[in-house]
């Protein structure tokens, strides 16, 4: 189990990296998480929604995500209480008091679900949550040394030294824990380290004797790496310029197409945009609030976990009148999914699904209607663009069942039925599929649709390309073995296994 010294330590990234390693080794190997919080979701191959983080790690493993991967899935849908989903189905919302109450059921549920990996694979890589060291939240711990305890499974305890403070971290962490769960700690990484690994031999020879836990790698700093995120919003999609460490100066002089988004308050899935982040001929740009909205060619309304309350807010912060002003001018605006809702007349909520039963009015863009319903649509899908030409695939969670006379003219054919639409005017497209842009074919008929002028290969320097350009599917696996190969490089092979008692 890979446990953090805090939130965003490196969890997913170093358990993503491991389930690699140990499939480059032989073992069949599947990723797990008891209890995970993310509005990054994806479908599974059996008709549920886990966490992102876990649908990556068993792309790492080189096998299909599955909810058992993921049993328990937390998803924010206001500051006190969120949407809960078990075994991939949601089983409606709780606050933090009544999910505290109910962390006895859950833990039977993600133990059900990891003795069925457990019975299938010879490794289970699994990611803790935040920090062991939370005493508030020690009472049924599903999350970290509860679980751990629980399965009686090894910990490694991953500490991030570019905040700072890392053997405070350590030492600290170690402090909170009772002597049962010290034990389980098979040893430390110290992560993302930048300058010359003799400086810290000192110290580290102060963690071993002050612990008595071995430090078995520091992990250098991977610039530019580009790991799918858990939740946040990628700080680096942030930067006022658009610019970023792995955004490839030489191309980034030549940018054509200037992409906003606006970064709502329960954005989901904004996975999305990873592939326009990375294209060498897009400027995106994720807008928060009390910044100033800029012009640009494209606006992009994401996915949204409340869509009402998101909707509500792009009033409050200006953005209605800025999207009809970027229309006026010739912009182009794509709604997905929750920003698919929004373009419309109006959401109706009967069932409270969001809140409070009602209706809300829309931007009103476009002639259709969403009605919120309880049974959530969680697929995966592939077909073809308005075009009839661009593959695209894509996966579809959402509640919402949309009707009205603008949808005669589809955006996305799926072969047994359409999704989405495109204006009369043929500035706007909207449509339910979270992952539209990946698919190379896809992306570049978008942004061609979007106004974006052929000329530059539609990859970072040096990414993998297939004839047609940039190549994102194969792009992912090269950076998932970019870690691995670190972790192989940097850890020794033998001294790992034997710390958490792997029998190779």
């Amino acid at each position: 189990m890979i446990q953090g010294t805090t939130s965003n330590a490196g969890k997913s990234v170093i358990a993503t990296g491991l389930c690699r390693l140990f499939h480059s080794k032989g073992f069949r190997v599947a990723p797990f998480k008891p209890q995970n919080m993310a509005l990054n979701s994806a479908v599974t191959i059996d008709g549920g929604e886990i966490g992102r983080a876990q649908a990556v790690q068993a792309l790492a493993c080189r096998i299909e995500p599955h909810t058992d991967m993921n049993p328990i899935l937390l998803k924010p849908n206001s500051d006190q209480g969120a949407q809960v989903i078990i075994n991939g189905h949601s089983i409606g919302n709780m606050d933090a008091v009544e999910y505290h109450a109910f962390k006895k059921d859950a833990m039977q549920y993600a133990l059900a679900s990891y003795h069925r990996l457990a019975a299938q694979y010879d490794l289970i890589i699994v990611e803790g949550a935040g920090s062991p060291a939370e005493i508030n939240l020690r009472e049924n711990d599903i999350a970290n040394m509860g679980f751990a305890s629980a399965v009686d499974c090894a910990v490694l305890l991953v500490a991030d030294i570019d905040r700072g403070g890392v053997f405070a971290h350590l030492v600290g962490t170690m402090d909170c824990l009772a002597e049962d769960e010290r034990k389980r700690v098979g040893g430390f990484l110290i992560n993302r380290f930048r300058g010359d690994k003799t400086l810290l031999d000192s110290g580290i020879d102060w963690l071993t004797e002050k612990t008595g836990i071995q430090t078995l790698g520091v992990l250098p700093y991977l610039k530019g790496l580009h790991i799918e995120a858990e939740d946040a919003v990628d700080h680096r999609c942030r930067d006022g310029s658009g610019h970023d460490e792995n955004s490839h100066d030489e191309n980034k002089r030549a940018t054509r197409l200037k992409v906003i988004v606006p970064r709502l308050p329960r954005i989901s899935n904004h996975t999305d945009f990873d592939v326009l982040r990375l294209h060498p001929q897009v400027e995106l740009r994720f807008i928060d609030e009390g910044q100033e909205i800029p012009p640009s060619d494209l606006i992009v309304l994401p996915g949204s976990k409340n869509t009402i309350h998101d909707l509500n807010w792009l009033a409050e912060n200006q953005w209605t009148e800025h999207i009809k002003r970027h229309l006026r001018y010739g912009g182009k605006l794509i709604g997905i999914c929750g920003g698919y809702q929004m373009i419309g007349q109006a959401i109706h909520d009967p069932n409270g699904m969001e809140g409070k039963v009602g209706c809300w009015q829309g931007l009103q863009l476009m002639d259709f209607e969403t009605r919120l319903k309880p049974v959530k649509k969680l697929t995966r899908v592939s077909g073809t663009l308005f075009d009839g030409q661009a593959v695209v695939e894509g996966y579809e969670i959402h509640l919402g069942s949309t009707t009205g006379p603008d949808l005669d003219r589809p955006a996305i054919n799926l072969g047994d039925r359409f999704d989405g639409v495109i204006s009369k005017d043929n500035q706007i497209l909207c449509t339910y599929l979270h992952g539209v842009f990946d698919c190379h074919e896809a992306c570049e008929a978008l942004l061609k649709w979007a106004g974006l002028e052929s000329g530059l290969e539609s990859g970072p320097k040096n990414g993998p390309k297939n004839d047609g350009g940039f190549d994102y599917k194969t792009f992912r696996h090269r950076e998932i073995d970019r870690v691995a190969k670190m972790l192989e490089t940097e850890i020794d092979y033998r001294q790992l296994i034997a710390s958490v008692g792997i029998k190779n």
